[in-house]
């Protein structure tokens, strides 16, 4: 990777350890590692790139997402339907997925999100129908460019047993197993700077046995990989736990093995507070998902008290099917605005839901090599446009996530430029958008 020097950023929110905020000053990068921030830096051979009129902040960092969704945004019958009846809607529309499907809904759904600054995402892919396989998520991301941990979901208790999802997309248990195991060594990366990491994810306590999550938890930690599922999402989640476990879902995820600061669980909405100190004790992560969690009526998480109670907390946009937006600087924005709706103005600042967004991103995924602007930190930063009409008579354009803009002006990715003039680089995105949007035409007919 050439080297780089990025000069004269209006304003540089660095997200370090002394949170600081530089004015007029420079990143040089070196093999895609941040190796000086300063001010008047030497280029000393590196090609230099003109930040002038930008605020620069570190790559925006997506916990819980589920791409294969944005081939099913807005499908009516579930726009307005809560978390099972939109789930029983969709379903059957996922079950005549193939491997296209999977790739090009990835490819839009990574593209959408490195235009709102995002550099590093999760995936929570769950179904496999017609051949479809995590492989074909992972070349999406190797194209676009993102930073990206792939979760290899599962689902093995269908309608016949009294789960959710159709029979069609469950999977035997052993098969589910054998095929983490599979993709852990095709595609897991455990170094600093991964490009591709691989996490252990069944989909939900009630779409896999208790035999599964307790294997897999397993299974994760002989590899040496995280975890990941849905936990506490809404209330009918609760009820159901409390009518099949006998308890509520954080004593259920303790019980399995899924606590730990090798896990993060998707939403946690409906915490209560003996599990939030279970939580902050174990170190155990949640993926806030709030546009979803308003979407879907599922409620507002209380986020305040999991973070004072140090509980880790990143951002997440959650399935194009349930949110319907790839956004993830407007999530953070929402997360803010839920937190003040429901403690108060002060209860969250912009500054807090950028921190968010990035550093606590970046710790509840594990990358203690992301998420800041510092010496030694991965190379992944986003310019946005401070002369944009959102900054136009904006006294603190560093507050971003109060005005705006929605989208990144540039965004490397490891020293390297995906987003150029607010324009993908590595793709051709408007053919893509053809093809979407064909397939999703295919799919409605």
């Amino acid at each position: 990777m050439p080297d780089l020097l990025i000069k004269n950023a209006d304003i540089i929110l660095t997200m370090d350890d002394d949170r600081r905020k530089l004015n007029g000053a420079d990143v040089l990068i070196r093999n895609g590692v941040i190796s000086a921030v300063d001010h008047d830096l030497s280029p000393d051979g590196a090609s230099q790139f003109d930040a002038t009129g930008t605020v620069m902040t570190p790559g925006l960092i997506n916990t819980h997402h589920h791409l294969y969704q944005t081939l099913t945004r807005a499908v009516p019958g579930a726009q307005d339907a809560l978390l099972f009846g939109w789930l029983q809607r969709l379903y059957p529309i996922w079950a005549r997925f193939g491997p296209e499907e999977m790739f090009v809904s990835a490819q839009i759904g990574l593209a959408e999100l490195a235009l709102s600054g995002c550099t590093l995402t999760s995936d929570h892919l769950y179904l496999f129908p017609n051949g479809a396989r995590l492989d074909d998520t992972i070349a999406a991301s190797t194209q676009v460019g993102l930073r990206f941990h792939a979760t290899r979901g599962a689902m093995s208790i269908g309608e016949s047993d009294g789960g959710l999802p159709p029979d069609s997309l469950v999977e035997d248990e052993r098969t589910i197993l054998e095929d983490c195991i599979r993709v852990i060594d095709a595609f897991h990366d455990p170094t600093p700077g991964a490009m591709v990491r691989v996490c252990v994810a069944p989909c939900s306590p009630f779409s896999v046995s208790r035999d599964l999550m307790r294997d897999a938890a397993l299974l994760a930690r002989d590899k040496g990989v995280m975890m990941h599922t849905h936990l506490a999402e809404n209330d009918e989640d609760i009820a159901y736990s409390l009518e099949k476990f006998g308890c509520r879902p954080g004593q259920y995820a303790e019980d399995l093995g899924w606590t730990g600061d090798d896990v993060w669980h998707a939403h946690c909405v409906k915490l209560d507070g003996q599990e939030i100190d279970l939580f902050a004790r174990s170190r155990t992560g949640v993926a806030h998902c709030p546009c979803s969690n308003c979407r879907l009526g599922s409620g507002i998480a209380p986020i305040r008290q999991m973070r004072d109670a140090g509980v880790p907390v990143g951002l997440g946009v959650d399935g194009s099917a349930s949110n319907d937006i790839g956004n993830l600087v407007g999530e953070a924005r929402q997360a803010m605005l839920l937190q003040r709706v429901k403690e108060g103005a002060d209860a969250m600042s912009a500054y807090e839901a950028l921190e968010i967004a990035t550093r606590g991103g970046a710790q509840v995924l594990g990358r203690d090599d992301c998420g800041q602007i510092a010496v030694g930190m991965r190379a992944d930063l986003a310019l946005w446009d401070a002369q944009a009409i959102e900054n136009a008579g904006s006294w603190d354009p560093a507050a971003l996530v109060l005005a705006g803009p929605a989208k990144v002006r540039d965004l490397f990715v490891e020293g390297r430029q995906i987003v150029s003039a607010g324009q993908i680089q590595t793709f051709d995105l408007p053919k893509q958008i053809a093809r979407q949007n064909l397939l999703a035409r295919q799919l409605a007919r």
